[in-house]
């Protein structure tokens, strides 16, 4: 009796076929910046290994089959990197600053020009640059608490060189608070702005943080150098006076000292200019400054 054994053939690999595998792995491996071990994960084994040996089977073989270890290799997981000190600090003073105080204040839904966060270590109500900032003041609130705004000025010191009092005026008889808001102002060296909605209020702010690093001469009234050019300045602050008119006065009185001198007649008599811009420009030139107590 013939019994026939299929036996099954195993191959060694031999050091070449290795080093051969373990180049191919490495070209397909390249873009995902993953190295690995050919050698470890071939010729070292993950696990114990048992040499017992087992009962030959059925077909001749033993029960301990070959086994196939399958490594899975996670991909890895994109991260941002964090940001730098340098540009937390950047980005935090291109902010306008809220103070915690301001949480819930209707103003800030007005504020949609510039970006703004809310800060718990500012004494201001906004800081809008590293030497400019903002109290926010409604006459409903001074109203009910007059000593709020002065307590607020004290406590702010003389921390900031630009220091703006952004009152909301949302009452129609504000005439009385407004006196006491503007003596108080003055007295804390505070610059005073007036706001009639909260839109307006909320421009004053995002300009304040759009012009930090701007030079004044930007919003400086700009004053002509010639001497045509501030004589128009002049003249034309005059009601009813325009460029034509003061051209009309140079040539026809050749200075300054004529025209303040004429009389109205004399004024009248040029063209263009009728008795009533000629009683106007006499009374700027004639008039007194400051008027009698009586009066």
């Amino acid at each position: 009796m013939v019994l026939s054994l299929n036996m099954r053939r195993f191959h060694i690999p031999t050091a070449e076929e290795l080093e051969k595998r373990r180049v191919e792995a490495e070209q397909l491996l390249s873009n995902t910046n993953i190295q690995i071990d050919m050698s470890t994960s071939i010729l070292k084994p993950q696990h114990p290994v048992d040499n017992t040996p087992s009962e030959p089977t059925s077909n001749g073989t033993n029960g301990a089959q070959p086994t196939t270890t399958t490594a899975t290799v996670a991909s890895p997981t994109p991260t941002r990197a964090p940001l730098t000190p340098t540009k937390q600090a950047r980005a935090y003073t291109q902010m306008v600053q809220a103070n915690e105080l301001q949480r819930g204040n209707p103003l800030l839904s007005s504020i949609r020009n510039v970006r703004w966060t809310y800060s718990n270590t500012i004494i201001p109500d906004f800081e809008v640059g590293r030497s400019s900032c903002i109290l926010y003041l409604s006459i409903k609130y001074h109203r009910l608490h007059p000593e709020y705004i002065s307590q607020r000025i004290e406590a702010l010191g003389r921390s900031y060189t630009t220091r703006v009092l952004l009152v909301y005026m949302d009452t129609d008889d504000s005439k009385v608070p407004l006196r006491e808001i503007n003596r108080v102002a003055l007295l804390g060296d505070m610059t005073l702005l007036l706001a009639w909605s909260l839109d307006e209020a909320g421009r004053y702010v995002e300009t304040l943080k759009a012009y930090e690093h701007k030079q004044p001469d930007i919003i400086r009234e700009r004053v002509e150098d010639t001497y045509v050019g501030r004589l128009n300045s002049f003249l034309t602050s005059i009601r009813s006076v325009n460029k034509t008119d003061v051209l009309t006065l140079a040539s026809n009185f050749k200075s300054m000292d004529k025209v303040a001198c004429a009389t109205v007649e004399e004024l009248a008599m040029c063209p263009g200019i009728g008795e009533l811009k000629a009683q106007r420009i006499y009374k700027a030139f004639n008039d007194p400054f400051v008027l009698p107590l009586n009066e």
